[in-house]
């Protein structure tokens, strides 16, 4: 199996990689636009601020490529801001476009509280026992459970409530419901896994989720062509 990375300068690359080639796929990194025309599956990472990612995405000429790869049937797999990239657009720091791959755009955390364990001495100091709410803290980063909203090929193998690693401070905002194949809880729940036909996206790093993040890509490298 041969997996195509778009390297357009911005992204985990090198861990993504890695991942890719321990799960037994073939890598082929490339900032070639026709190369990314050309691929079998296709993998678009992204980290940092959406409208960095979208204007190197646009400037390396990725776009068209990718927009016509997906017309013709090819299995994609968006990475934390390379899943975002996959909406509508987004509100971070502006309004941006994205790919309009999927339908809706993503959004800041509303401001919320989480209820956490009472550390041990804030419990004797306010008596309100094991609980205590706190503000959100954004960004969300760390080992959050995943929950199944629907089967989904890329979910074979996960168990319910696996962790998986995230590091952000948006998230999407779907127009179809039916686009979010599992979610998280983070002062309400948000997409985690999206995916409509093939194209798919994961918000969060699967090359630092362990097996839970390993099994995700080699369900990913696995899909049918």
């Amino acid at each position: 199996m041969t997996l195509t990375l778009a390297d357009y300068g911005i992204g985990n690359l090198r861990s993504l990689e890695k991942a890719l080639v321990h799960i037994g796929a073939t890598v082929h990194r490339t900032s070639d636009p026709d190369a990314v025309a050309r691929a079998e599956k296709l993998v678009v990472p992204g980290v940092g601020a959406f409208g960095a990612c979208a204007d190197a995405l646009r400037a390396h000429g990725f776009e068209a490529p990718i927009c016509e790869a997906v017309d013709r049937g090819v299995p994609l797999l968006g990475v934390c801001v390379g899943m975002q990239l996959l909406f509508d657009g987004s509100d971070e720091m502006g309004d941006h476009a994205g790919l309009g791959l999927l339908p809706g755009r993503v959004v800041r955390f509303a401001p919320a509280e989480i209820v956490e364990d009472n550390p041990e001495g804030e419990r004797e100091a306010n008596g309100t026992g094991a609980l205590v709410a706190r503000r959100l803290k954004i960004p969300h980063v760390g080992w959050t459970p995943l929950f199944a909203e629907r089967d989904s090929p890329i979910l074979d193998g996960v168990g319910a409530g696996a962790h998986v690693y995230f590091v952000h401070s948006y998230h999407a905002a779907p127009a179809e419901p039916r686009d979010v194949i599992a979610s998280a809880d983070y002062g309400g729940r948000f997409p985690a896994i999206v995916g409509r036909n093939r194209v798919f996206g994961v918000q969060f790093h699967p090359e630092k989720s362990q097996g839970t993040g390993l099994r995700i890509l080699r369900n990913f490298a696995h899909l049918s062509v």
